[in-house]
């Protein structure tokens, strides 16, 4: 868990990044991709999306404004996109630990 802060408009913004914000994020940007790829199923997901977009926004400190939600939506994804990307590394590096080379003797 980790605490993220934005200025979005002059406003400064505070989010935790828990595993249920991380959840929604994730989730809105699978909405996302099912609306691109089918702009015919948009208006079945906006609902959802909107939906989504205000648990994320209900989680932020102050209480945003609905001129700042498109932008603060934005960073927070950054923010858990990033996130995940140290996660991946960490893992990463922890996966592969040093190999010894094996040097075979002749006799």
């Amino acid at each position: 868990m980790s605490s993220k802060e934005f200025e979005i408009n002059g406003t400064d913004y505070r989010i935790v990044l828990t595993e249920q914000v991380i959840g929604h994020i994730n989730n809105l940007k699978n909405l996302y991709n099912a609306a691109y790829e089918d702009p015919e199923s948009f208006d079945d997901v906006s609902t959802e999306i909107s939906n989504t977009i205000n648990e994320i926004a209900s989680t932020v400190e102050p209480p945003a404004e609905d001129s700042d939600l498109d932008g603060l939506i934005q960073e927070i994804i950054k923010a858990v996109d990033h996130k995940a990307e140290e996660i991946e590394k960490e893992l990463e590096g922890k996966e592969k630990p040093a190999k010894k080379s094996k040097v075979k003797s002749k006799k």
